[in-house]
């Protein structure tokens, strides 16, 4: 699978070794957005991550900042990103399966590295459902407001 990882300055370290972890899971990936610990915007990074998406460049993204908050409110702004937030597997699990979320947010500053690869390979490992329930949601996640 292919995987970009967007972070800004706060997840710039974090990101990096999350992206060696999951080279060693066989995965392919691409870093964008912070590129030194200068401050950087987290707007940015999840554009940029959105772009590569859109692009057909990567399968899934994972969006990084202090919190993970920041980020991920951007990346849904996009059309047909839906970012979630996780912290645990289970939460990693529920937004494949339920939500169809195609971008994984994690902050840098809440979680520890060992725990992100462990929600990472859940996120990666995730099938989105078939259950019609499930699907009317997602299509409402796409509508207009």
């Amino acid at each position: 699978m292919k995987i970009v990882l967007a972070s800004d300055h706060a997840g710039i370290e974090f990101r990096s070794q999350l992206a060696t972890a999951i080279e060693a899971m066989g995965h392919q990936t691409q870093q964008v957005g912070a590129q030194t610990p200068e401050a950087y915007d987290y707007p940015d990074a999840a554009d940029a991550l959105v772009k590569v998406i859109h692009a057909g460049e990567a399968d899934l993204g994972i969006a990084i900042c202090g919190t993970g908050i920041g980020i991920s409110i951007r990346a849904n702004r996009h059309l047909d990103i839906r970012a979630a937030l996780c912290t645990t597997e289970y939460m990693a699990e529920m937004a494949r399966e339920h939500n169809d979320a195609n971008v994984l947010a994690l902050g840098a500053r809440v979680i520890g590295i060992d725990q992100a690869i462990s929600i990472c390979k859940t996120f990666f490992a995730g099938k989105p459902s078939e259950n019609p329930r499930h699907l009317r949601r997602i299509d409402k996640l796409g509508e207009p407001i």
